[in-house]
């Protein structure tokens, strides 16, 4: 087992790998910006050393610096938390060269899975379904036509190289769709430095399900079931869910072992998350993310497992000690992702946090590096903390969520907190009766 990891986060992620290592005897080191001296994992950390100045491009994004701070702390081991270089391949290979372990996949599953178009063939040869489209990158406008002569209209227009929802554009018409080519190329360029496209058939109303992962050095690869994710803005995840109340026991049985099987002959290695659409009984696959989810609570929270504290050991070369059978799940758990933005035009809300208040009480937790008197910097991602509650089932998790979101306490600063609170008592989520369009239609219509 590893003696010192080096934590290439900030934030909530960054305080919750330090926290895993804590409980496995393991010491750490933290690096930070020099806007986040004061920050809750630097303070908390045994070591910490500081790779650069605000700019993420020029901290957490340095690569020569983050190494220097391996070598100079003698840490064994890096975890990358989620974003930033959770998913950059050339990161892994110079770990690699500087002997230095990776807690996560290998550069070779993350390089695969980081480029949509070969991300996408590799799973139709392994078995997962995909949404009908172009078999790759599509090369003009002639070429995404026939395509869509092929699977029909609305097309959905996406970065090869994208996530997040940046490079990726929606044609209706046939007329709409060298002005949506256009545009998706442009953001992709803009963003990935890369304007590859490909083209699927757009689907109108689904649901956003992702399957949890995790393997090991031996070939055992587990599902630890679903979470749906259906309650986006902008593609980005608002409120996750698990286990997603549109599947029942069948599907949720066939899509995790389509997944395993698949991901059993990649031998993958490490946490992952496999997402889809799913609609009308049919289950799509859109990506795979080769790193630790924003939403990894709730699958602990239903499982009793600890995903950070598996992905370590993982890395330290020890196998999974359960098997598919010994996988249990139990009641049903949310996670509200609670940001620094104003809850109805989501403007960011940096500043200081007078008052911070955390709620308590059977099945509440929440991660969250915020305290009082932090300053929430206006360089990085929005995101103060994660509420997640667990219930024996749906109904009492959501009692319970109403109750913790009325307790819980952000001075200062505006945050998405009364969103939440308008959402989780809409009858349509209340009754689980939502896709990833339901939350940008309920916004327009209440704003």
């Amino acid at each position: 087992m590893f003696e010192k990891v080096l934590i290439a986060n900030r934030g909530e992620i960054a305080l919750r790998v330090h926290r895993a290592c804590q409980e496995m005897g393991i010491s750490t080191v933290a690096i930070h910006s020099t806007a986040d001296a004061d920050a809750m994992h630097v303070r908390l950390a045994d070591e910490s050393v500081c790779v650069g100045p605000p700019p993420a491009t020029e901290s957490y994004l340095n690569i020569p610096a983050i190494i220097s701070a391996c070598e100079i702390t003698g840490a064994e081991a890096v975890h990358p938390g989620y974003g930033f270089l959770s998913e950059n391949a050339k990161f892994v290979e110079i770990l690699e060269e500087h002997d230095i372990n990776f807690i996560g996949p290998s550069s070779e599953h993350i390089r695969l899975m980081g480029d949509k178009v070969t991300a996408k063939t590799t799973v139709k040869d392994l078995g997962i379904p995909v949404v009908p489209g172009s078999d790759g990158a599509v090369t003009s406008n002639e070429q995404a036509r026939a395509v869509a002569e092929e699977v029909g209209y609305p097309l959905l227009i996406k970065a090869a190289a994208g996530g997040g929802g940046r490079g990726m554009k929606i044609a209706r018409t046939a007329d709409d769709l060298n002005e949506a080519i256009s545009t998706a190329k442009a953001e992709s360029k803009a963003a990935f430095n890369d304007d590859a496209i490909y083209v699927e058939k757009y689907l109108g109303r689904p649901r956003h399900i992702e399957v949890q992962i995790i393997g090991d050095a031996n070939g055992k690869v587990l599902h630890l079931g679903e979470r749906d994710c259906s309650l986006q803005r902008r593609h980005q995840k608002v409120l996750e869910e698990a286990r997603s109340p549109a599947l029942n026991d069948q599907e949720r049985e066939q899509i995790g072992n389509t997944v395993t099987t698949a991901l059993s002959k990649l031998g993958y290695l490490g946490v992952g998350t496999v997402e889809f659409l799913y609609e009308n009984g049919e289950f799509y696959f859109i990506e795979m993310n080769t790193r630790l989810q924003v939403e990894h609570p709730v699958t602990e929270m239903i499982t009793g497992l600890d995903l950070v504290r598996e992905q370590i050991r993982i890395a330290a070369g020890m196998p999974l000690p359960m098997d598919q059978n010994d996988i249990t799940f139990y009641g049903h758990a949310i996670e509200c992702r609670i940001n620094a933005e104003n809850a109805r035009t989501f403007t960011p809300s940096p500043g200081l946090i007078r008052d911070f208040h955390a709620p308590g009480g059977l099945g509440v937790r929440i991660d969250s590096a915020a305290f009082s008197g932090y300053r929430i910097p206006p360089y990085y991602d929005s995101l103060i903390g994660k509420l997640i509650v667990h219930g024996r089932n749906r109904n009492e998790c959501l009692m319970r969520l109403r109750r913790a979101l009325r307790e819980i306490v952000v001075d200062g600063i505006d945050t998405t907190i009364p969103l939440f609170l308008d959402l989780i008592n809409h009858p349509d989520f209340v009754n689980g009766d939502y896709h990833i369009h339901w939350l940008e239609e309920f916004l327009a219509e209440t704003t």
